[in-house]
């Protein structure tokens, strides 16, 4: 009978760091472009041209209303097809992973300009402060501010999603591990180093969005 050896992962800890640091670049990456996306298909929906609503409506609900692995696949194996050459599996997975996580946060901008009060909007424009300035100077502070401790959930989200980018060949934290277990035939410990590896840089930011949030409703009720 095989016996557990928790020492095995150590022996391969060089290899789960440079596919830890693959995830937490990408992740990093992802949720730059997904948030720049997601305000920006917020205020989409929120235009007065009906077919750029429409659009911004059917992209969300598309990417939200599919598996992630299913997007992944489909613009590494298919958008090859359409653009006539191959962006490569990098490439494929950040586009997949921002799509995913610009979809995800417009919906966390499109509840926290809600929030922000009528009113405001008013008074700007009876300032003369319309367009772009209201966007970039008024609205945006206050959502992005509103949207924190959603955002950092989405963002340790995303980090966990991240692992599905092996499915095309990405060496990540995921990828790293199943090779490593493949190749000496020990699944248990490997498999559990990569989880417990997640569960590490996972939990705190947890508990940091718990402290964020309340921080951040304490302001707002001032």
């Amino acid at each position: 009978m095989m016996h557990f050896d928790p020492t095995l992962p150590l022996k391969y800890w060089d290899a789960l760091l440079i596919g830890l640091w693959m995830s937490l670049r990408l992740t990093l990456i992802c949720l730059v472009l997904g948030v720049a996306l997601g305000f920006l298909t917020s205020q989409a929906r929120r235009a007065r041209f009906a077919p750029l609503r429409a659009l911004a409506v059917l992209y969300v609900e598309l990417f939200r209303g599919t598996p992630v692995l299913i997007q992944l696949f489909w613009i590494f194996y298919c958008l090859p097809l359409l653009l006539g050459f191959e962006p490569g599996n990098f490439a494929s997975a950040v586009i997949a992973l921002s799509l995913y996580a610009g979809a995800i946060t417009s919906e966390t901008f499109r509840a926290s300009l809600k929030s922000i009060p009528r009113e405001q909007y008013d008074t700007c424009r009876a300032l003369g402060i319309t367009g772009l300035s209201l966007a970039l100077w008024v609205v945006m502070p206050q959502a992005l501010l509103r949207a924190i401790p959603t955002l950092l959930s989405n963002a340790v989200a995303l980090f966990k999603e991240s692992a599905l980018i092996s499915a095309v060949g990405m060496a990540d934290l995921m990828f790293i591990g199943s090779s490593i277990s493949n190749r000496t035939g020990r699944p248990v410990e490997m498999l559990t180093a990569v989880a417990i590896i997640y569960f590490v840089v996972a939990f705190p930011l947890t508990r940091v969005v718990g402290r964020v949030e309340a921080r951040i409703l304490r302001r707002l009720a001032v």
